[in-house]
């Protein structure tokens, strides 16, 4: 169903000048003009005007930074995780970051050519589209701290099965409901931006907390 600018208006809570900036800054689809003064927007407009609201009150999101999620994407698919997957890569590294090429970032980093390619191999540390970015420096200084205390081992082998597993539960959950219900891709989209990047940080660090509150709470009965 097409909607007129009013109804458009309405269905979202967006003014005037705000919708006719997203259609400038390519976020909307221009409106079909079927008769002069008449401009019809396709009814997925109010969806993607509410994934925007989204990624701007949930992350602080440029228009900027949301034109690049959104860049080649056109919510037409029945299943396309190309907008999530540029998301997810955006969300997941920062919105700020400074990307180094990989002699850069090896020079910085204090990594040598055969560490990077271990980290990289055991899924540790990943190149982007982009080369190496501030969180990848971040990364690989930890990695380093921990495997001088010899926490290299065993702990990053869970991690890196656990978050294996993850993804792999996790797309096929998404694309399961991307092929029922087609219609409401977008909400889809804002749900498993919360539970990827919500929910599931919460849970792991939560039930760590709580299994250092049992060991704690059990050696102070033994005392």
């Amino acid at each position: 169903m097409a909607l007129k600018m009013k109804e458009l208006m309405l269905a979202t809570g967006e003014s005037k000048s705000t919708i006719l900036y997203y259609v400038k800054e390519g976020l909307l689809p221009p409106p079909s003009k079927p008769k002069p003064n008449v401009h019809l927007y396709d009814e997925k407009a109010v969806e993607i005007i509410r994934l925007i609201k989204y990624l701007q009150h949930n992350f602080s999101y440029t228009i900027s930074q949301i034109k690049a999620i959104f860049a080649e994407n056109n919510f037409q698919a029945e299943e396309n995780f190309e907008m999530m997957v540029n998301a997810l890569e955006l969300i997941s590294g920062g919105k700020e970051q400074q990307w180094y090429s990989r002699e850069d970032f090896l020079e910085i980093a204090g990594l040598s050519e055969a560490q990077l390619q271990d980290y990289h191999e055991r899924g540790l540390l990943f190149e982007r589209a982009k080369g190496f970015g501030s969180k990848e420096l971040e990364i690989a200084d930890i990695l380093k701290r921990a495997e001088t205390l010899g926490l290299d081992g065993v702990l990053f082998d869970h991690y890196i099965e656990a978050a294996h597993r993850l993804a792999k539960e996790e797309f096929e959950a998404g694309a399961k409901l991307m092929r029922s219900d087609p219609d409401n891709q977008i909400q889809h989209y804002e749900l498993f931006f919360d539970l990827i990047l919500t929910l599931k940080p919460y849970l792991c660090n939560m039930h760590t907390v709580r299994e250092y509150q049992n060991r704690y709470s059990n050696k102070e009965e033994e005392a």
